[in-house]
């Protein structure tokens, strides 16, 4: 093995799980909320909308873990707990909003092109079966 093959290969892995994390659709509105100040597990929950209570402790947890949110248990009956933005987290909130700009200003575009691509498909696999659907009809043709 050459050197340095390795190295490249363990920071090409990490950079990659870094991402999936920044990325995950749950990490860029929890990281939105939170850029408002510390919120509570159910505050979080109700804001978002549409996520599972599992979804959302597991995002939480890895957030946690990555050093991107601190998770504050107050010891009170019952006990509360805050989430929030560590520095290294608020340091996510610039790129994440340029991202959401840039989505907003392109979604139409996207949405489009999808389309577009969507139709050509459908075309394209409409065309390749109509020859067999008409394989019959030829075949009857033939000799008999």
């Amino acid at each position: 093995m050459k050197p340095g093959i390795k190295h490249e290969t363990e920071y090409c892995r990490a950079t990659a799980d870094l991402l999936a994390r920044v990325g995950d659709k749950w990490t860029v509105y929890v990281v939105g909320l939170l850029q408002g100040g510390p919120m509570r597990f159910n505050e979080i929950r109700r804001a978002i909308g549409g996520i599972s209570q599992r979804m959302l402790t597991l995002t939480l947890r890895g957030l946690e873990r990555d050093g991107l949110v601190t998770r504050t248990v107050f010891p009170t009956i019952p006990p509360r707990v805050d989430y929030e933005l560590t520095e290294l987290g608020r340091t996510l909130i610039g790129t994440l909003s340029g991202l959401a700009d840039w989505a907003n200003e392109n979604g139409a575009a996207v949405q489009k092109a999808q389309r577009n691509f969507d139709a050509k498909a459908n075309s394209e696999a409409k065309s390749r079966s109509s020859p067999i659907r008409r394989l019959p009809t030829l075949w009857r043709g033939r000799g008999g």
